[in-house]
Parts: structure tokens; C-alpha cells; sequence
């Protein structure tokens, strides 16, 4: 009773799901017969871009099984499922993974329709909005029709749970916001996502791009770690223990073991926010060399009429007006080579000042977060404040690299790491 939820982390199967319901009755949790009857919700995770690409084949080929739906009535036909925005984000980009997340929700609703099936989507987000942050509001809005449907799960992680809830007056107004977004998303007319079928088309041609542009840097690119772990303080990181869990899955040097918190944390203190942006810039560029004037109108409407390229925008911009290409430039300096320090670095800054003049541009906006004025004058006023931060770091870092392994420096990077985050918030 205090544990009803089994979450299968990595989910690419049917056999994944059965496995938990085998385990589920030898430990006395599932009791088969003619009525089965199951005391545990099993709930798959569905994490990196493939996973969610299949995920609506496997839950259709699992609500097939006879034995399976009968399991499932003994939950009242409900079935959850959990879609993870961290490792698609690191797996495939920004922009990819949100478009496959949006897409997967679209056909995950048909399914449960035509099954007969009670949905609940649950949405691993993180605090950043690399990992699906953002204004949660904005966020339950975006989702497709019939995604919400009177019930919605999330998480609330790290900083975020101190920041929303530590107040009683503060954690009040953000549960007044959930419910109002559920409400608002379950009870108003939406336009079908049939009717978006352009909308569709043009974000599968900008999502292609972007996936490509992501994974070319990240990647295919091979001294992408190296640069990654010297321009970053992702070995300091690890270093301080600061995380409940280790940084990576398996002691690995790849990316791809690297859990998704550390990856985005460290791109957030060094001020690039890569995970919350790159590729966008080619995309969009490559598709206007494509469509030219017409392209543009295009996409402006989309983001005048869809709330999930609001929402998308929307948190892209705030992003981006959190980096400092300056400072970053400060962090590259922290690599050796010189070479793979000037052409990572200049494919970075080339891709962000992409991504900052088309964004600009669809949105109409003069400059980044003109349509946030308060945020825009919370995060000027605070910038005082994180910058000299960031620079005391950058000193930091290259005197316990060069050998300094003096107590004190160490503690004095960990403060930073606090002081920083503290900042700029959604940072982990």
C-alpha cells in the first residue's frame, strides 16, 4: 500500500513489463487464476529517442495479451506510463526530444482510446529546462489533446522542490497552478492534433535536422569529451559528492553513460546551456535556405496558434538569455589543445548566435526575454552576483588542475558550484 508504483527504468519491450509481473506473483503481488487480480501498478519508462519512437508498438502489443488486459482490470483499466525527458534530451537534443516526447503522448492518447484504456502520463521533468523544466503551467497547456485528460504526474526535483515549496504561501500558489493547468487543459476546447498535420510536417523536417546537427557535435565529433570534461567542471563535480547518485552509470569516459543531471549541471555553470538549445539554430536556417520568406511566415504562425511551440520557445529563451558567451569563452580556455578548444568552441558560439537571431525572428521579438520583462530584470539584477562567481571559478579550476590540492580550493569550487546554481536556478 505505501509502495503501489513499480517503475521499469530503460523500458524497450514487452518482456520488460511481464518480467516485473513474473517477479510481481512469485513475491505474492500478482495472484493468477481466472480473475487475476495485480496489487502493483507496473509502469514503463520510456527514455531515449528509439524508446519513445516504439513505445506506442509496445504498449499495443502489451494490451493485446489477453492475460495482460485482464491484470490490468484488476487496476481499473488504468494504465500509467512514464516518459523521460533527461536521457532523450542528452540522446538526441532539445528540440528532438521534445517533438518525439509530444509525438509519442499523441500516440500513446489513440491508443488507450481504441483499447478502451484509462491513460495517465507520467512526466519525468528535472529542474532545467534541458531535463523538461520550465513553467510547469505553460508546460501542462502544451501537452496534446486528451494527454491530460483530468489527471497529470510529474516530478519535482533538486532545487526546484526548495524553491516551489519551502514556503507555505509560495508551494500554495504552485499546486493552485498545476490544478488550474489540468483543469484548463482537460476542460477547454483544443484544436485536434489532426488539424496541426503541417505544423507536424514542418517539425519532423526541423527535428531531422536538429537531431543530426546534435549528434554530429556531441557524438561523432571525437575529442567532443575531451573538450567537454576540461571546459566544464564536471570532474569536480564528481569529485564532491553534492549528487545522491554517481555521475555515471558504469566507470566510463563516454557521454553516454553520463547521467543526465551532471551533464546538464555542468554545461549550466559554465554558462552555455548547450542541452537547452543546440541544433535549433541549424535547423531552422537550413529550413528557411528550403522555404525562404514562406518558411518564416510559417513558423511564426505555428507559434502564434500551438501552445507546444510557445512553450518550446518560450523556455529556449529563457535559456539562452542565462548564457554568457563571454564567460563560456572563459571555461573553453580550460582546454589544452588548442585546436579542439577553437573548433568545438567556435561550432558552439556559431550555433548559439543561430539559435539566438532565428529565435528572435519566429517569436518577434527585439531582443531575449522581451516577452518576460520581470524575469528578464529578476535575472540583470542577479547577474552581478553570478558573474564574478563564475570567474573566481574559472581561476578555481585551473589551480586544482595544474595540482593544487590544497582543502581549501576545493571547498572554495564547491561554493561556487552552490553560488552559481543558486543564480541562475534550473540548473540540475
Amino acid at each position: 500500500e505505501a509502495l503501489p508504483n513499480y517503475i521499469i527504468s530503460g523500458t524497450n519491450g514487452v518482456s520488460d513489463l511481464l518480467e516485473v509481473a513474473l517477479l510481481a506473483k512469485e513475491a505474492g503481488l500478482l495472484q493468477p487464476g481466472e480473475e487475476p487480480r495485480m496489487t502493483i501498478n507496473i509502469i514503463p519508462l520510456f527514455e531515449t529517442i528509439d524508446d519513445l519512437r516504439g513505445c506506442a508498438h509496445i504498449m499495443d502489443e502489451l494490451f493485446s495479451l489477453p492475460t495482460y488486459r485482464a491484470l490490468l482490470a484488476s487496476r481499473g483499466d488504468a494504465q500509467e506510463v512514464m516518459l523521460g525527458y533527461s536521457d532523450s534530451n542528452k540522446d538526441g537534443g532539445f528540440l528532438t526530444s521534445n517533438w518525439e516526447l509530444h509525438k509519442a503522448e499523441v500516440e500513446l492518447v489513440k491508443l488507450a482510446a481504441r483499447h478502451g484504456i484509462q491513460l495517465r502520463l507520467f512526466h519525468g521533468r528535472g529542474g532545467t529546462v534541458g531535463r523538461g523544466g520550465g513553467p510547469s503551467y505553460q508546460a501542462i497547456l502544451a501537452q496534446p489533446p486528451g494527454a491530460v485528460n483530468g489527471q497529470i504526474r510529474i516530478t519535482e526535483q533538486g532545487e526546484v522542490i526548495w524553491a516551489k515549496y519551502a514556503n507555505p504561501e509560495i508551494g500554495r500558489r504552485n499546486l493552485e497552478a498545476l490544478i488550474a493547468a489540468t483543469l484548463e487543459a482537460t476542460l477547454l476546447g483544443r484544436e485536434a492534433e489532426e488539424g496541426l498535420a503541417t505544423y507536424h510536417e514542418t517539425m519532423d523536417q526541423l527535428s531531422a535536422i536538429a537531431y543530426r546537427a546534435y549528434r554530429g557535435l556531441v557524438y561523432d565529433t571525437p575529442e567532443f569529451t575531451e573538450f567537454f570534461r576540461e571546459a566544464t567542471p564536471i570532474t569536480e563535480i564528481a569529485d564532491l559528492n553534492i549528487g545522491s547518485r554517481p555521475t555515471a552509470r558504469k566507470a566510463s569516459g563516454r557521454i553516454q553513460d553520463l547521467r543526465a543531471i551532471p551533464w546538464v549541471f555542468s554545461w549550466s555553470l559554465a554558462r552555455i546551456m548547450l542541452p537547452g538549445w543546440y541544433g535549433f539554430g541549424t535547423a531552422v536556417e537550413t529550413y528557411l535556405e528550403t522555404h525562404g520568406d514562406v518558411g518564416l511566415a510559417r513558423l511564426q504562425e505555428m507559434h502564434r496558434r500551438w501552445p507546444f511551440l510557445q512553450a518550446l520557445l518560450s523556455n529556449m529563451d529563457m535559456l539562452l538569455a542565462k548564457s554568457d558567451m563571454g564567460i563560456a569563452s572563459r571555461y573553453a580556455n580550460l582546454v589544452r589543445d588548442t585546436k579542439v578548444r577553437e573548433r568545438i568552441f567556435g561550432a558552439i558560439h556559431a550555433e548559439w548566435q543561430r539559435s539566438v537571431r532565428h529565435l528572435l525572428a519566429i517569436t518577434n521579438q527585439k531582443e531575449l526575454l522581451q516577452t518576460n520583462p520581470s524575469l528578464r530584470r529578476s535575472f540583470r539584477n542577479r547577474s552581478p552576483y553570478i558573474d564574478p562567481l563564475n570567474h573566481l571559478q574559472v581561476t578555481l579550476l585551473r589551480r586544482r588542475r595544474s595540482g593544487d590540492t590544497d582543502d581549501t580550493v576545493k571547498r572554495a569550487i564547491l561554493l561556487t558550484i552552490n553560488g552559481i546554481a543558486a543564480g541562475l536556478r534550473n540548473t540540475g
